[in-house]
């Protein structure tokens, strides 16, 4: 059974990333009593949460899924009741504006959560992580009216929030998008169908707030003609009550690989009139306001596969300690233990990045006026990384969880592969991974010329040379951090000059280049922590858990930085080829 990894989001929060000094003292949040105490009171709780209500579920959801019946759908036994205890603890609305009915605490704390929701059931996490990001972007967009209206009751957890992009046969690009939206007085009125819409419809809360992506009949051409519209599962009164059933459905729901829990829906929007929608931002800027929501749901969907990797090692490690063969616990057994060690350390660099970045974005929101723009760049720079390298890390990790259990992990009665089944989509997701390795390389590296990846390559040459003057176990942590980040350096040189010279060979090196910055990034939040764990055991703290810290980042060091240089020699080596090869001969 499941068990929230405390100690360890504890120290990285209060002590690797010194939440208390880095974030205590902004305006924001200097009320608040950031620090140990309220780290530790938050964990605590959310980890009862997690793993006494939610891990429960996650079998149940993977084998009583949600369904469709009469235009309604049926989630699966105990997540109605452990949504209300969600809400009730407050989890919602944890990171959100106190001023809507949001607690306003930092966004790491938001990020330990989610991690611990995802640990859990993952089917189920994804309820509360898009009704956060619907309401960050009525938060960010919406008119005042929309705001008083909708916020408090997303933020409280009585009402649920959803995201309507995709079409059938639009994927990703939503250039040919159908469903339609004519103004209609003080409103729009919605028309088409929208498909993959996690969590369109239940009866878990009292309300769902829809946020669809639709097209004006006098709009452009492309992507620069899309509105987005907030439409109501059920009307609001002027007194704040629920009013009529509003003209959307479902239609069905999706048979899925894994999140079998999630009711994943086909929904209808005005097939008797039109559905009741309200502006959210200007017309034909509904992209843009949508791409709020979006960045944090890239941002979540990568703490899924840190959480789906961290209940699958959990798992796998139970697992390996209780199986014997040979007359020992297969732990024992060196392979087992490389696979056990791999995960682990994986999940610990994941951490490092997840967390981080998550500090950052408060600083970007919250901190210094001067240093604003450089953190958001830097948070920017990070999403696609998160969300890309993460998920990708999160399908091995799960991977490995199913070959510990050997052939009981491939049978689902062990419920091993459902971890692995679950993870899948999020590669696929919020923008498939090719899109995120694209969008690093274009976007965030091409706009400042690489500049603000210079300035995250700069702080971890300094990091790996004060390691290396520590000696012991942090000189060879040092050592590899060093020589990692010094080929990066030429890497980003090399895919910068390709996107001047030749971008699709840039576009072709793209993946390979997100999975090198990943593997560089997790390696580098481990080398920070083991720094910290070393000063606890110089200053006379025998807890194992700081040794056990460095031996981890060791091992990362030796054994999971090299695969930096893997992908940068595949940059290196291979430029041109995957364009000169014809698409005929595939």
């Amino acid at each position: 059974m499941y068990k929230a990894p405390v100690e360890d989001m504890s120290f990285l929060i209060d002590d690797v990333l010194s939440a208390e000094e880095t974030l205590g003292g902004l305006p924001r949040f200097e009320e608040l009593g950031v620090g140990a105490e309220l780290t530790g009171a938050l964990l605590d709780e959310g980890a009862k949460l997690a793993s006494g209500v939610l891990a429960p579920l996650r079998r149940v959801g993977d084998m009583q899924p949600a369904r469709c019946e009469d235009r309604a759908v049926i989630i699966s036994p105990g997540y109605h009741d452990a949504m209300g205890q969600l809400a009730a603890g407050g989890w919602f609305g944890i990171c959100a504006d106190a001023d809507h009915g949001g607690q306003g605490l930092p966004e790491v704390y938001g990020t330990a959560a989610c991690e611990m929701w995802n640990s859990a059931d993952m089917a189920f996490a994804l309820a509360p992580f898009l009704s956060s990001g619907a309401a960050l972007a009525i938060a960010a967009h919406g008119s005042d009216e929309l705001k008083q209206t909708y916020l408090p009751k997303l933020h409280s957890g009585e009402w649920a929030g959803t995201m309507n992009l995709t079409e059938s046969g639009a994927g990703s690009d939503l250039g040919p998008m159908k469903t339609r939206a004519e103004k209609n007085g003080d409103h729009y009125l919605i028309t088409g169908q929208k498909i993959f819409i996690t969590w369109g419809d239940h009866d878990a809360m009292d309300n769902i707030v829809h946020l669809v992506l639709a097209r004006l009949p006098d709009a452009p051409e492309g992507s620069r003609g899309i509105s987005l519209f907030l439409v109501p599962k059920f009307m609001v009164n002027d007194d704040g009550s629920l009013g009529e059933r509003n003209d959307v459905y479902p239609v069905s729901t999706e048979h899925k690989l894994g999140i079998h829990g999630s009711p994943t829906c086909v929904m209808a929007f005005g097939d008797n009139g039109g559905a009741i929608g309200y502006l959210v931002g200007e017309e034909n800027r509904g992209l843009a306001c949508m791409f709020t929501m979006m960045n944090e749901a890239r941002l979540k969907v990568g703490l899924q596969g840190l959480g789906a990797s961290e209940g699958a090692y959990q798992q796998a490690l139970a697992y390996a300690q209780e199986r014997v063969q040979g007359g020992v616990p297969i732990i024992q057994h060196a392979d087992v233990k490389r696979m056990l060690l791999t995960m682990k350390a994986l999940i610990e660099g994941m951490r490092g990045l997840a967390y981080s970045e998550a500090v950052t974005m408060d600083l970007a929101h919250y901190g210094p006026e001067e240093e604003r723009s450089a953190n958001q760049a830097r948070l920017e720079l990070m999403i696609p990384v998160i969300k890309g390298w993460m998920t990708e890390v999160g399908v091995e990790v799960t991977s490995l969880g199913v070959q510990v259990h050997g052939g009981m992990g491939y049978v689902e009665e062990t419920g091993a592969a459902q971890f692995f089944r679950d993870v899948r989509i999020t590669p696929i997701y919020e923008g498939t991974n090719g899109i995120q390795a694209a969008d690093l390389v274009s976007r965030k590296l091409g706009r400042d010329g690489g500049s603000t990846m210079g300035s995250v390559l700069a702080l971890i040459r300094t990091d790996a040379r004060a390691l290396v003057a520590e000696g012991g176990d942090l000189q060879v942590i040092g050592d590899a951090l060093l020589a990692a980040v010094g080929r990066h350096e030429e890497t980003t040189e090399a895919v910068l000059q390709m996107l001047a010279s030749n971008p699709d060979a840039a576009h072709s090196a793209a993946f390979d280049y997100m999975m090198a910055t990943g593997y560089l990034f997790g390696g580098w939040h481990l080398a920070r922590a083991a720094k910290v764990a070393q000063a606890h055991l110089d200053s006379g703290d025998n807890n194992e858990f700081y040794t056990r810290k460095v031996a981890t980042a060791a091992f990362y060091a030796q054994s999971l930085l090299p695969r930096c240089e893997g992908h940068s020699g595949a940059i290196a080596s291979a430029t041109g080829v995957i364009q000169a090869y014809p698409v005929e001969w595939l």
